[in-house]
């Protein structure tokens, strides 16, 4: 399958840098549109997943801090991770308690 995937990713690409129809290129080629298409797809689909098969995927996520003073500590606090784990909390937890949720979660994946 890896070797599939070098593959198609080399001709997806080439059909991209040369901006030909894929269905010239295909044909070209020798290749299936409809193989061409699904490949296309699938490392789109990986890449915006950011799954690492078509190079480290840079994401940033927005974060706005608060001095704790201005956070009551009896404020609900909800956390929803990328994954779409939702974790309600009754307080605000510390930095450090958050930076070794994000490390283990990171670890389990």
């Amino acid at each position: 399958m890896e070797g599939d995937t070098e593959f198609w990713t080399s001709h997806v690409e080439a059909c991209r840098r040369e901006g030909t129809a894929a269905s010239v290129y295909a044909r070209q080629h020798d290749l299936t549109l409809t193989s061409l298409y699904y490949w296309r797809r699938k490392l789109k689909l990986a890449a915006a997943a950011g799954d690492g098969s078509s190079g480290p995927a840079n994401k940033f996520v927005a974060l706005r801090v608060l001095d704790a003073a201005a956070v009551a500590t009896t404020s609900p606090c909800t956390l929803v991770l990328r994954s779409g784990l939702r974790l309600e909390l009754a307080v605000l937890p510390s930095p450090a308690w958050l930076l070794a949720l994000e490390q283990a979660h990171a670890g389990a994946r």
